[in-house]
Parts: C-alpha cells; sequence; structure tokens
C-alpha cells in the first residue's frame, strides 16, 4: 500500500473477503475460490478470524520492508489488510501492555512456508521492540540461531529446497517493557533415518553439502574430507546441487552464526569433527565370514575409512572394530557375546550414524539455550514459536512410523485449537455478556485416544510388543492391534474381526488405516517395531564413551562401565509421546495465535494454484471446521467506537459528531437503519453481528454515503480555494500597491535630493569664480603699477637722452617731435576705435558664457538612454530656441541607435515586423493595440515534435514561417471548423486538425487581397485571383487569435516573394467570392450567447452578419 493511502478497516478496497468469517455462501468451493481470487491478486494472507492463512507465493513479494513493520506496528488486527505482522503485532502487545503469555502456533505441510512464517514472526517482534546494545545483541543471538538450526536440521526434499525436519518449538523471554531476555527451544523428532537413507530426488541434510562445498582445503584436510560428493554413500548424488542455493556461502554464513550465538573455536571444530565422523561413517563396508562353530560373521572391508574415523573421533580402532563385529548382552550377572552377520553389521553402523547426528542436534540445541537464555532471574514474559510438520498423507501406503507420530501430534494440535478457539469464543461472549449457545463441532479426543490411551492405544500396544520376550515382528504387532482395536470405528484393518474391511481391496493386509480428523490415512506397518525400538548396541555406545574427543564422549553418558543401566531406554514412540504431552501442557498456559501455512503448487513455482492440492489442504488443517465455529455463533464484532466511527455517516443523527456514549449512538444508527433485531445483539463493549450479509448490507450503505459526502466536500473545497485565492489576490494587490508608494517616494526623494545636489553645486562654483575673478584682478593691478612704472622710467630715460643728444641731434629733433607727434595721433586714433567695438566683444563674450553654461547644465539633466522616455530638460533662454530643439533630435537618433545596436538579427526582425504591423493597423484596427505587448512567436503549433503532425511534416519541405489552428467559416451556414493554417516560403497551406491532411493549398502569388474589420475581432478573409487553381471554391474566411500577427507575416512574406505589396483592406464591410457568388460579409455589434466570442450566421445568399461584441 503507498503512503499516501489510508486504510482504517480491514474492509476497505477488499479483494475477495479478507476474513473467512464473513464468507457467503460457506463452502468449500467458494472457500478455494475465494483464496484463488486474493493469491491471483498478490494476497497470500487471509483471515479466519484471528487465525492467519498463508499461502507460500514461490517469489519474493515487497510486503515485508521496514515501512511496511512500520505500517502494522501498534495497529488494531482488522484495521489493515490480512499480513502476518498483524498477528505477530497483536501477539507482542498483548503480552507487553496486558502480560499474557502468547505462542504462535505455524502448521502446514513440507513446502507451505512454515520456517519462512516463523523467520517473518521473529524478524518483526526483533524490529518493534526496544533498543539498546545489550538488547541489540540478545535480538542478534535469537535470529542468528536459525542459520545454525537449519543447516543441521533442515533438507532438500521433492517438495521443498529448505524442508525443516525436525519440529521447532521457541520460546522468546521478555521483560516487563518488552525487551527481549532471551530464550528457550524445545526440538522434537529429528528425521534421523534421513542420515543414512534419502528418497529419490531428495537430499541429506544441508550441513553435509556445505562443509563440502565451502570449506576451505585446509580445513577439509583436518576433517579427513574430500569435496567430491560421490565418494560418499550417505549423500544422494541425483539432487546433491539444488538450484538457487549456493550451499558455499551458507557454509560462511552457518560459522558467522555460531560465533554470533557464542560457539567458541573449540566447539565449532568439534561439532564439524562430528558432521565429518558421520560421513565417513556410510563408507564403512563389511563382508561375511564364517567361523569354525558355523555361525555367520562380518567384517570390514577397507579400514582406512576406520583408521580416519578413529583418528576424527580419538577412539581405538579396535575397540571401534570389534563393536562392529560383536554384541553383548547383559543381563543381571550374565554377559552373553555374540557376532554381527552382514545384515546386522549394517543395521549397527546406520544406527550409530543416525544416533550420534540426532544426539549432536540435540546437544546443538542445549548449547544455543545456553547462549541464548535469559540472564537475569526477574520474573519473565514468555512468547512461544511453534514451527512443526503438518499433516502428511503419502499416496501408495507409503505412510510409515514417521507419518504416524506426525500425524498424531497435528490430533493433538487440532484438538487443542479446537478447545482453546471455542474457550476463547464462550470467553467474549460471557466477558460482552452474550448468551452462550452450544456449539456442536467434531471433537478428535475419541481419534487421540485410540493413539495414546495408556491400556489400549496404539502406541502402549506398540511399547508393549517392543518390550515383551520372544518373536516380535511388525505382523505380530498387527495381530496386536487387530485384535484390541478392531471395534473402534475409527480404525480399520482387513485383519480385524470386524466383517466391514475382509473385502476392501484397497486396504492391503499389511496395513492399518485410522479415520483421522483430517481423512483416512493408510500406514503401511513394516518399519514401527524397528523405528520405535531405536536400538543402539551398548558396545557402540561403550566405544564412543571410550572416545578422547570430548564433544563424542558427552553425547553417550549411558556409555560409562559405572553407570552401566540395565534397564531398556524408552522407545522413540513413549519419547514423543511424553514430549507432545509437555507441549500441549505448555500451550495450554498461553494464549495461542494460529498461523495455517498452505501450499499452492507442488512444482514451487510462483503464479500457479492448484485447486485439487489447495482442496487437500484445506481438508486436513481444518479449515472449514474452523470458519463453522467462529460462525456458529455471530460472524462479525466490533467495539463500539470503531463502529460508530465507521458508520456514523449513514444517520443523520450520528452524523458527524455523536455527543452521547458510542453504544447508544451504534443503537440509534441501527434502529434508524431498520436492521432486523435477530441480526445484531449489543455486548458491553462490542456489536456482535450474525449474519455476514448485514455487514456487507452496511459496507454498501455506506460506500454509497461517502460519494456522496465526497461530492459534498468537493464542492466546499472547491469554494475554500477560490475565496483563498482571492484573498491571496488581494492581500498581493495591498502588497504591491504599498510597494509601488515606497518606489515612488524612492524616486521622488531621489530626483529632489539630485537637484539639491545641483543647485549646491552651481552655488560652490559660483562662488570659486567670484573669488577667481578678485584674485585675476589684484593681478592685474599689480601688473598695471608695474607697467606705468615701466613707461615713467622710459619716459625719463628718453628725456635724458633728448636732453644728451639735443645739441647732438638738434636737425634730428624735428623728425622725432613729428614722430611722437605722430604717435600720439595714432594711440589716440587707436582708443576711438576701441572704444565703438566694446560692446560687441562684450556681447559676444556674454553670449560665449551663457552657451557654456546651457550646455554644463545640459550634461546633468540628460534624460535616460530609453528611446520610448519623452522627458527633455526645459529650455532656459529664448534665443537657445532651435538649438535645443536640435539637441534633442540629435540626442533621440543617437540614443535609438545606441539601442538598435543591442539587437540580434532576431529581435531586429521581430521590432520589423512589429513596425509593419504598427504602419498597416494603427488606428484602422481596434485588436491592433492589445498585439503590441505579445511577441510575435510563428510557430504555435510544434508540427516537427508532435508525433501528430508527422504526416503533415513529411508533406511540406519548406521552412514554416507561421503555425497556426484557425476557425474555417464554411461558406454555407457560417459555422466554424478547426483547421490548421500554415504560412511557408511560397505557399498558405490549410490542413486537418486532427490528422494533419492538407485540405488546400495557395501559393503566394494567387493571393491578391486580405479583408478584416476595424472591430475588435479575429475575422479576416484571403482573397484570391480569379481563374486560378486555388480559388475554385472561392475565397477563404477564417478567425484566428493571432489576426495581426497572421496579416503581417503574409504581407511581408508575400512582398518578399513576389515584390508587390499585398493589399490590406480594413472596413466594416467587404465582398467575398463564395464559389460563383460574392457575398457581402458585415460587422455589426450585438451581445453574445457565448460572451465576448464573436458569432457568424448567413442571413441569405449575398449577406454574412458576423456579431461582434
Amino acid at each position: 500500500m503507498a503512503k499516501m493511502e489510508v486504510k482504517t478497516s480491514l474492509l476497505d478496497d477488499m479483494i475477495g473477503v479478507g476474513d473467512m468469517v464473513l464468507l457467503e455462501p460457506l463452502n468449500e468451493d467458494s472457500f478455494i475460490n475465494n483464496l484463488k481470487k486474493r493469491f491471483d491478486h498478490n494476497e497470500v494472507y487471509t483471515y479466519i478470524g484471528s487465525v492467519v492463512i498463508s499461502i507460500n507465493p514461490y517469489r519474493s513479494l515487497p510486503i515485508y520492508t521496514p515501512e511496511k513493520v512500520e505500517e502494522y506496528r501498534n495497529r488494531n488486527f482488522y484495521e489493515l489488510s490480512p499480513h502476518i505482522f498483524a498477528l505477530s503485532d497483536e501477539a507482542y502487545r498483548s503480552l507487553r501492555d496486558q502480560d499474557k503469555d502468547q505462542c504462535i502456533l505455524i502448521t502446514g505441510e513440507s513446502g507451505a512456508g512454515k520456517t519462512e512464517a516463523s523467520k517473518l514472526v521473529m524478524s518483526y517482534v526483533a524490529a518493534v521492540c526496544g533498543k539498546g546494545a545489550e538488547v541489540n545483541q540478545v535480538k542478534e543471538q535469537l535470529l542468528q540461531s536459525n542459520p545454525v538450526l537449519e543447516a543441521f536440521g533442515n533438507a532438500k526434499t521433492v517438495r521443498n529446497d529448505n524442508s525443516s525436519r525436525f519440529g521447532k518449538y521457541m520460546d522468546i523471554e521478555f521483560d516487563f517493557k518488552g525487551d527481549p531476555l532471551g530464550g528457550v527451544i524445545s526440538n522434537y523428532l529429528l528425521e534421523k533415518s534421513r542420515v543414512v537413507k534419502q528418497p529419490r530426488g531428495e537430499r541429506n541434510f544441508h550441513i553435509f553439502y556445505q562443509i563440502l562445498s565451502g570449506a576451505s582445503e585446509e580445513f577439509l584436510c583436518k576433517l579427513k574430507l574430500e569435496r567430491d560428493f560421490s565418494r560418499y554413500n550417505y549423500l544422494g548424488l541425483d539432487s546433491a546441487r539444488v538450484n538457487g542455493v549456493d550451499d558455499a556461502s551458507n557454509f560462511r554464513t552457518v560459522r558467522n552464526a555460531m560465533q554470533i550465538v557464542g560457539f567458541m573455536d573449540h566447539e565449532t571444530q568439534s561439532v564439524f569433527e562430528v558432521v565429518a565422523a558421520v560421513l565417513k561413517l556410510g563408507n564403512i563396508e563389511f563382508k561375511p565370514e564364517s567361523r569354525a562353530n558355523g555361525l555367520d560373521e562380518s567384517k570390514i572391508k577397507d579400514k582406512n575409512e576406520l583408521k580416519e574415523i578413529c583418528e576424527l573421533t580419538g577412539i581405538d580402532q579396535s575397540v571401534l572394530e570389534r563393536a562392529f563385529s560383536f554384541r553383548t548382552v547383559e543381563a543381571k550377572q550374565e554377559k552373553v557375546s555374540t557376532t554381527l552377520n552382514v545384515a546386522q553389521a549394517y543395521y549397527a553402523r546406520d544406527a550409530l550414524a543416525k544416533n550420534l547426528y540426532s544426539r549432536l542436534f540435540s546437544w546443538l540445541v542445549t548449547r544455543i539455550n545456553e547462549s541464548i537464555k535469559a540472564q537475569t532471574k526477574v520474573r519473565k514474559k514468555v512468547m512461544g514459536v511453534l514451527d512443526i510438520y503438518g499433516f502428511e498423507i503419502f499416496e501408495n501406503a507409503d505412510n510409515s512410523f514417521e507419518q504416524f507420530i506426525i500425524n498424531y501430534c497435528n490430533e493433538k494440535l487440532q484438538q487443542i485449537f479446537i478447545e482453546l478457539t471455542l474457550k476463547e469464543e464462550q470467553e467474549e461472549y460471557i466477558r460482552e455478556g452474550i448468551e452462550w449457545t452450544h456449539i456442536e463441532y467434531f471433537n478428535n479426543a475419541i481419534i487421540c485416544d485410540l493413539i495414546e490411551n495408556n491400556q489400549t492405544g496404539i502406541l502402549a500396544m506398540l511399547d508393549e510388543e517392543c518390550l515383551r520376550p520372544g518373536t516380535v515382528t511388525d505382523e505380530t504387532f498387527l495381530e496386536k492391534l487387530n485384535q484390541v482395536c478392531a471395534t473402534h470405528q475409527h480404525f480399520e484393518s482387513r485383519m480385524s474381526k470386524c466383517s466391514r474391511f475382509l473385502n476392501d481391496t484397497s486396504l492391503p493386509h499389511s496395513c492399518f488405516r485410522i479415520q483421522h480428523y483430517a481423512g483416512k490415512v493408510m500406514y503401511q506397518v513394516e518399519g514401527f517395531v524397528d523405528k520405535n525400538n531405536d536400538l543402539l548396541y551398548r558396545d557402540l555406545s561403550q566405544a564412543m564413551w571410550k572416545a578422547n574427543h570430548s564433544l563424542i564422549k558427552a553425547l553417550f553418558p549411558e556409555g560409562n562401565p559405572a553407570k552401566i543401566n540395565l534397564k531398556r531406554p524408552p522407545t522413540a514412540g513413549s519419547q514423543f509421546k511424553a514430549s507432545v504431552a509437555t507441549l500441549m501442557k505448555n500451550l495450554q498456559t498461553k494464549n495461542p495465535n494460529y498461523i495455517r501455512c498452505i501450499k499452492p503448487n507442488d512444482k514451487k513455482a510462483a503464479h500457479i494454484f492448484n485447486e485439487a492440492l489447495v482442496c487437500h489442504q484445506i481438508r486436513y488443517l481444518g479449515l472449514l471446521e474452523n470458519v463453522r465455529v467462529r460462525r456458529a455463533g455471530y460472524a462479525f464484532r466490533q467495539p463500539y467506537e470503531p463502529c460508530l466511527e465507521r458508520y456514523k455517516m449513514l444517520c443523520k443523527q450520528t452524523w458527524p459528531h455523536w455527543r452521547g456514549p458510542a453504544r447508544a449512538g451504534v443503537e440509534v444508527l441501527f434502529n434508524e437503519l431498520g436492521i432486523p433485531e435477530e441480526e445484531f445483539s449489543f455486548g458491553r463493549s462490542k456489536i456482535f453481528i450474525r449474519n455476514p450479509r448485514t455487514l456487507f448490507k452496511l459496507e454498501d450503505l455506506r460506500k454509497q454515503r461517502l460519494e456522496d459526502l465526497a461530492t459534498l466536500i468537493e464542492k466546499i473545497y472547491r469554494g475554500w480555494k477560490c475565496r483563498t485565492r482571492f484573498l491571496l489576490m488581494k492581500k498581493c494587490q495591498v502588497v504591491i500597491a504599498s510597494w509601488y508608494r515606497r518606489y515612488s517616494q524612492q524616486k521622488k526623494y531621489q530626483k529632489i535630493k539630485s537637484s539639491a545636489i545641483t543647485v549646491q553645486s552651481y552655488i560652490r562654483g559660483w562662488k570659486a569664480r567670484k573669488l577667481l575673478r578678485e584674485l585675476k584682478h589684484l593681478k592685474r593691478c599689480n601688473e598695471a603699477a608695474t607697467v606705468i612704472a615701466a613707461y615713467w622710467h622710459g619716459t625719463q630715460a628718453r628725456r635724458e637722452l633728448k636732453r644728451l643728444k639735443e645739441e647732438a641731434r638738434r636737425k634730428h629733433a624735428v623728425a622725432v617731435i613729428w614722430a611722437f607727434w605722430l604717435g600720439l595721433k595714432v594711440r589716440r586714433e587707436y582708443r576711438k576705435f576701441f572704444r565703438a567695438n566694446a560692446g560687441r566683444k562684450i556681447y559676444e563674450f556674454t553670449l560665449q558664457r551663457l552657451m557654456q553654461k546651457y550646455f554644463l547644465e545640459m550634461k546633468n539633466k540628460m534624460p535616460s538612454l530609453s528611446p520610448i522616455d519623452k522627458n527633455w530638460p526645459a529650455r532656459p533662454y529664448l534665443f537657445l530656441d532651435s538649438t535645443h530643439k536640435e539637441l534633442k533630435r540629435i540626442f533621440h537618433l543617437w540614443r535609438c541607435k545606441k539601442y538598435r545596436d543591442q539587437f540580434t538579427d532576431q529581435q531586429k526582425l521581430i521590432y520589423e515586423e512589429k513596425l509593419e504591423a504598427s504602419e498597416l493597423f494603427k488606428d484602422k484596427k481596434a485588436l491592433y493595440p492589445a498585439s503590441v505587448g505579445q511577441p510575435f512567436q510563428g510557430a504555435y503549433l510544434e508540427i516537427s515534435e508532435n508525433p501528430k503532425y508527422k504526416k503533415l511534416k513529411d508533406a511540406v519541405d519548406e521552412k514554416i514561417i507561421i503555425a497556426e489552428v484557425v476557425n474555417k467559416i464554411n461558406r454555407a451556414n457560417g459555422k466554424a471548423a478547426s483547421r490548421i493554417f500554415l504560412l511557408t516560403k511560397n505557399n498558405v497551406l490549410l490542413a486537418d486538425q486532427k490528422s494533419g491532411t492538407i485540405k488546400s493549398e495557395v501559393p503566394l502569388g494567387d493571393v491578391t487581397k486580405v479583408s478584416m474589420s476595424s472591430q475588435n475581432d479575429g475575422f479576416f478573409a484571403v482573397h484570391l485571383k480569379e481563374g486560378s487553381e486555388a480559388a475554385s471554391k472561392g475565397d477563404f474566411l477564417l478567425s484566428s487569435d493571432h489576426l495581426i500577427e497572421m496579416a503581417t507575416k503574409l504581407y511581408r512574406t508575400t512582398l518578399s516573394q513576389t515584390k508587390q505589396k499585398l493589399n490590406i483592406e480594413i472596413s466594416d464591410e467587404f465582398l467575398v467570392q463564395f464559389k460563383q457568388d460574392k457575398v457581402c460579409v458585415k460587422f455589426i455589434q450585438g451581445s453574445q450567447k457565448n460572451g465576448n466570442i464573436p458569432t457568424c450566421k448567413r442571413k441569405n445568399n449575398r449577406l454574412l452578419e458576423v456579431a461582434v461584441p
């Protein structure tokens, strides 16, 4: 589920039926169909009340991510879609918050996903519980115990590549806060016969293959092993390699997990040495020999394997060799030693291998428990996880002692399941004050009694037969059963006294049949006695105890001669019976949670749902019986608060808020809906609904009501959105106005400041110039005094010279006097001339000074360089009027040139088009002012990029100047049709908008005139040359949103190609040629039905009116 999606109930967006209790009608076919429907939609989990049905998808699904963990964390069990996380969370919260010990029972046949389900439960609990270094270490140890147990206890079978061949029950212990403290693991009935023999297509336990594949050469050498699988008789070769399984990588994982769990290095080494010894035991072969007394004796063919085993285990070779050849029987004070024939020797070898591996596995479980057990002695809360084999029924009478024991365990689990389920139902009814009605169901206690009765039970008969003296065979055991159990209604045998089965050919004479709760199962009696005895000769036990290998010695404590016990060890059946009894007692002290695993097909393939196989599993898991038990009373129950919250919109009195108690609200709601009283009951905290149809009716009503509410919410939201947008626009307008006023005042202040600075600069200049004039005047005065003094000294000198030369130059005196007179006369005349021209000189100086001042002021008052800025300083003097105007003109031309120099060629072309449009339409067309601010784009349709117009693009080879969608006016009725208007270098084209097909193609030379009105509309007519091919249907009457641009580009393109100006006629009445008729197009003012959109209407054959708003 995406994060944005919010579910509040199991019933939301339900695929099929999420809870089988609500399935209607309830039968086997509808049950299977519902599972298949959910499986096909990747819904692999389904509920039966609080029981989870899990179907193995045989592939990875994105429903176990950390996000999913958080989604199901602290959520109600029925709040989200069925999931194993929901059950895990419910169990964990009950344990943490309500202080109730929990157990999670996971059952199903091999390959159904039990092991993965237990991993998911443990990983979820580890994810949601507390954090901290110690807590994380405990969680890591609990999780890492799984790879170790899987390696030693799981194997590849025909049904499952990772099949658990043992039953596992783990108690996870928590403190009062819900943090894990540790755990305890119990194992049940390891399939140790797999060590020595595997069915075709199956493998031995994983650890054997992992060691040979993943261990280094040095490590294999220490274990005296070789990497070749074919060297070992205990390893089946037909399935040694499994697709998708990396044994080498898994071996490294196991070693790392053992280190995390707490195994010491020498312990790990000892474990692998025992595994190697078991593997090599299978290579020991025997040959027969005859003794002098005539008895057969067995000898080991090749003693190299025996030697290597003894080196690995530290056993004296002669001791172990004798243990394989002789058997010692002790009875009180007597000892009898007998030889073993070849068959008995092979039996002894296989028994030793099976016991050695089985005890090693039990030691591993004990060692793991020592590491993961809680270190503190505080009171603990416990959550148990039971991963145990499901009911097994093999075909062709292949069911043996193992299947009998497994099915007995499942009978006990089914018994406790029914008892606890009924108990839970009864407790809830009593707690809620609902009258409890007795529920009829099949009680399988009679079957359990048939198997486990201490006097007449099958297991008791088997133990009695194994312990009695004399010849004991499987046939004698079957005869005993036929005598004791013949009258039992669930026991069938052809050898019994009951005549019903004498002629039943489907039941062989060497078999007996038990009618289990899941169906009839036929058991082959062969091997029952041997497997129940599970004998290991005392000689082999004592040989193992004598080993120098500490681990092997600890595995066989009964081999100690000081502790010889002549009492016969308990049989396998009695041990398992005691273990099951202990397990049942443990489970009854806890609150149970069930996960029923189902395998959808035998091919281990995804997306395959075998209905027959699923039906078989549904029957032996008793799922339909479970549903009937849950539905015997009330099919659905829900607390009042969530019930009222979910359905309150169905009643006006409870919607949108109910102020009173939730129960009262639910009562009002159900009375308002008219639901019959026999269909529901009110408990103390819950509403109980008897029939699923009532619930589905409520859901249908809720769905319809939600649609109505969604429409209402949408309406209110749209109103709120519009109001919000209006208020935002209003707020924006106020902000913009305030900012504009601020900007305006700032500009005004800057202007005043600039003027003040200019005035100050002029005053400072005037003062400086005045001071300069005074300084210059003082300088001139000093220079004048010097000149006068010089002239005076000259006059004195001349007079002295005159006096000195007067006598010598008498004759020259007259000439000198005359010269001085002439000079005086000249000076007098020059003085008159200077006075006459002084006014003009002063005028020219004053004029020059005023011009200088004018230009200096103009320098500081120059306007901006924007060509549209019309500001110009005022004229200071009247005589400068023509100069002032000329300067204004020159400055404007100069700044226009500066502005034009910034343009690119593309911008120049745009402004040329804008200028052309101004000359054509300014003050002529009312639409023109609105087009000034709009840039001429030309290509309004992305023809080259849109695949829709690929056909049109291929048809047009020339560059497209303008591409626009226009409305072509129908000549007959005035209705508009959308067309694509294309203008190229040489042609005008009209194409269909949907298909891109070219409808008309007109050369530019055939376009004679373009007509349009002076109104604010987009209509225009393209007049074609009479007699041309394009004019056969008449002129084009079109409407466009970019009329000015289209007419301008058409005008410029025509002028460029034909060297002739295209006539642009702007008139509210013009003639258009429609085929053979001339039609007058007249534009009138009028109100429009479609708002501001002009409409066109054909009045008669000669008149077409266009109503313009």
